[in-house]
């Protein structure tokens, strides 16, 4: 299976394309980076008004219903660009956890203010659960106090909530935690793709037991399978350009009197780039389409595919930016860009050796291909 997306997919792609390629333009992009912190609040609330946020909620809940494949889909888009806003972080890592595993009361107050722009939500969910700096709950009369450091959460610095993974004493749990609360600091950080990032302390911070989310720890594994398909996504798109801009540069670059593509090692390197960028796009979609099917080989197909990204990624990057030789070095220059975003993302989703680590842990229980029904 090619996993070739439908009409109503490849209408969203489109929609998201021209969005994107109106509003992240190589300029914007760099004035956004240097004057607005990494998040481009324009942009974000075009998102919002073409209904592109909700494309993956489910209807009941003001969304369209076209699920984890559709917002794979304007993630590419997104990658195409390196367009800065939090779109993986918000929609994949907390507000489709939200819909799946919040009360009616907390999907009332938090969706529809997402869902038009004025309220973003995003996930914290590298936060560590067992280290010196998760975040842990002490019972506080009514409610709890959690204490704990979020290291390098994109999207905070403009969020108004973020969803936490909070240990407390039977277990982990999900917090949706409003930003404004008393004892939750922000500190903007510089990272890798000059996004919008924040460190966020938390100090005996209060929030009441309606502010959990049902399923004990179920949202954070959740955000968790849906956050390493929404960034591979983004690294596919990310990966594609690269290849394209660098199949423009190496055709009109002239060396030795001839176009520098026709150099049998340049065409090669350029070769093996395009295999690694289908192999995350097939991958990371064959991941989607498993989520939306609600199959157990979803969490093993999300691996897979962020093993592609964090790996092949790195591969392609790495590759476009060496066949542009000296230009590759020029920092304001157009493939500089992909060559953050693609590094960023492979270290987001944690390495490509602990990632393949994990899936090895899983050996046991994977599928055997040609083994009897």
């Amino acid at each position: 299976m090619q996993f070739e997306l439908d009409e109503d997919l490849r209408e969203a792609a489109q929609l998201a394309e021209e969005i994107f390629t109106q509003l992240a333009d190589l300029q914007r992009v760099r004035d956004v980076e240097r004057e607005l912190g990494g998040h481009d609040g324009r942009l974000w609330a075009a998102l919002a008004e073409s209904g592109i946020l909700g494309l993956a909620l489910p209807e009941e809940h003001g969304g369209s219903g076209l699920g984890m494949l559709a917002l794979a889909a304007v993630l590419e888009q997104q990658g195409r660009r390196v367009a800065p806003v939090p779109l993986a972080a918000a929609v994949a890592m907390a507000a489709m956890p939200l819909a799946s595993w919040g009360t009616q009361a907390q999907c009332e107050r938090w969706l529809p203010a997402f869902l038009d722009g004025s309220a973003l939500i995003v996930g914290a969910i590298d936060a560590g659960v067992d280290g010196d700096n998760a975040v842990r709950a002490e019972r506080d009369g009514s409610g709890w106090k959690l204490s704990g450091i979020l290291s390098a959460v994109p999207g905070a610095p403009a969020a108004d909530a973020l969803l936490v993974p909070v240990t407390t004493d039977s277990g982990v749990v999900a917090v949706l935690l409003p930003t404004d609360r008393e004892g939750v600091h922000r500190e903007s950080i510089a990272v890798t793709n000059q996004g919008a990032a924040a460190t966020v302390v938390l100090s005996a911070v209060h929030v009441d037991d309606d502010e959990v989310l049902t399923g004990g720890g179920a949202a954070i594994r959740q955000a968790r399978l849906l956050g390493r398909i929404a960034l591979a996504a983004v690294q596919a798109g990310v990966c594609d350009e690269a290849i394209a801009i660098t199949a423009a540069y190496t055709s009109e670059r002239i060396q030795f009197d001839r176009p520098l593509s026709t150099n049998q090692a340049v065409s090669a390197r350029a070769a093996d780039a395009h295999l690694d960028a289908e192999r995350i796009k097939l991958t990371t979609r064959r991941a989607a389409w498993l989520v939306d099917r609600e199959s157990d080989d979803a969490e093993s197909a999300s691996l897979v595919a962020s093993w592609w990204a964090a790996q092949g990624g790195l591969r392609v990057v790495h590759t476009t930016q060496h066949l542009h030789g000296g230009m590759g070095a020029d920092i304001d220059y157009s493939i500089h860009r992909y060559f953050l975003w693609g590094r960023q993302n492979a270290y987001s989703l944690g390495s490509a050796p602990a990632l393949l680590a994990e899936l090895g842990s899983m050996a046991e229980t994977l599928p055997m291909i040609g083994a009897p029904a």
